[in-house]
């Protein structure tokens, strides 16, 4: 399942702070990251469960394996030293990833979804939306390798935390819109229940089976922290604000009237 796009015909403010995210993650994985080369860099301020549980900063030493099949030789950097505080990197780890899968895959989910939240929240509650759902749920990520005894040397980046929280925030204020998702080779029209619902389902689904040592490299925690806190959390990020009017549209000749949407 993958999301091509939604009804944006409500949408009424043009959404700054949400391409504003995607262009600081961009900006950062290719300036910084030199395009995920830049080991030393991913390794300095990624967020580490033991360096956030212990307030230290750590340093690893570099480890080199061997593919048993190819006998090819892969050296892993260890952590390097964080020129902050390791707190703050909760906050810098959301605008690093690991590779341009993982970039293009969280870019266009904040694409989709992050607009029509700003729309109901408004630019500047939107932002601080995102950074609280998003630190939530690295915090998530670090009870969940305490907790169940994961390796708290293993950093954690990426943006999906928070675009959990994002997709939370919208199954809340708009589980009937339609969201436009490519499966199995079509492409159809579903509610955000759906579409956002089996997402969320099938990250538990894959958090247990992580936890069964099934583990690929997705902090899934993350994702089910970060959503649970869109979820819990957007209720008060719109208090005292009103849903913003929906713009008068002029239907053409090519607009069915009994519905009159159309997707991004």
């Amino acid at each position: 399942m993958l999301p091509l796009g939604d009804d944006n015909s409500d949408r009424v403010i043009f959404p700054w702070v949400n391409i504003g995210l995607i262009a600081l993650c961009v900006l950062v994985f290719v300036v910084f990251q030199g395009m995920g080369t830049d080991q030393q860099f991913t390794m300095a301020w990624s967020a580490v469960p033991a360096e956030i549980l212990s307030g230290q900063d750590l340093v690893t030493a570099d480890q080199t394996l061997q593919d048993p099949a190819s006998g090819q030789v892969f050296v892993i950097p260890g952590l390097q030293p964080t020129p902050i505080s390791v707190y703050l990197t909760l906050l810098a780890s959301l605008f690093m990833h690991g590779g341009i899968a993982h970039l293009f895959g969280n870019m266009l989910y904040l694409w989709i979804f992050g607009d029509n939240i700003e729309n109901r929240l408004g630019h500047g509650r939107y932002l601080l939306f995102y950074l609280v759902v998003g630190v939530i749920a690295s915090l998530s990520f670090i009870f969940s390798t305490s907790v169940f005894g994961g390796d708290p040397t293993i950093p954690s980046l990426g943006a999906s935390g928070a675009i959990s929280g994002v997709q939370g925030a919208y199954l809340l204020l708009y589980p009937h819109r339609r969201v436009r998702m490519l499966m199995f080779r079509s492409v159809v029209d579903v509610p955000a229940v759906a579409a956002v619902g089996l997402w969320f389902v099938f990250q538990l689904i894959s958090g247990y089976a992580s936890m069964q040592g099934g583990g690929d490299g997705v902090a899934y925690a993350a994702h089910i922290g970060g959503f649970i806190a869109g979820l819990v959390l957007v209720r008060l990020f719109t208090m005292g604000r009103r849903p913003a009017a929906t713009p008068q549209r002029y239907f053409g000749p090519h607009d069915r009237l009994s519905g009159g949407r159309r997707v991004s």
